[in-house]
């Protein structure tokens, strides 16, 4: 059993940066892809992609739309993952979730493929 513990988000300015943190237990966290997705508002059947990171934290992949705004990285010291989020712009405005996978999914972008989820941070992008 794998238990993912989020925190940080809350309100932003358009322009501004924030980020996101989740720590692991529970399982070697070190040989875990681990992902970002987020729940847009009224979109809460849709978990989308923001980015994932390889196990030893060389592989990494974004969505198209956030590539140079959003950074993925990991401290396998600390069996956390982090997501840097700058530039942040309104449609940024969603529910986070970091999850885990198995190595055979590894560099995945589809939520299906990871096995434990965050319980979800809220970020608001507003003037």
């Amino acid at each position: 059993q794998v238990q993912l513990v989020q925190s940080g988000g809350g309100l932003v300015l358009p322009g501004g940066s924030l980020r996101l943190s989740c720590i692991a237990s529970g399982r070697a966290f070190s040989t875990s892809p681990m992902g970002w997705f987020r729940e847009a508002p009224g979109k809460e059947r849709e978990r989308e992609f923001v980015a994932t990171i390889s196990g030893n934290g060389i592989i990494t992949y974004y969505a198209d739309s956030l590539k140079g705004r959003f950074t993925i990285s990991r401290d396998n010291a600390k069996n956390t993952v982090y997501l840097q989020m700058n530039s942040l712009k309104p449609e940024d405005t969603a529910v986070y979730y970091c999850a885990a996978g198995s190595p055979q999914y590894a560099n995945s972008r589809r939520s299906y493929d990871y096995d434990y989820w965050g319980q979800g941070t809220r970020v608001t992008v507003s003037s």
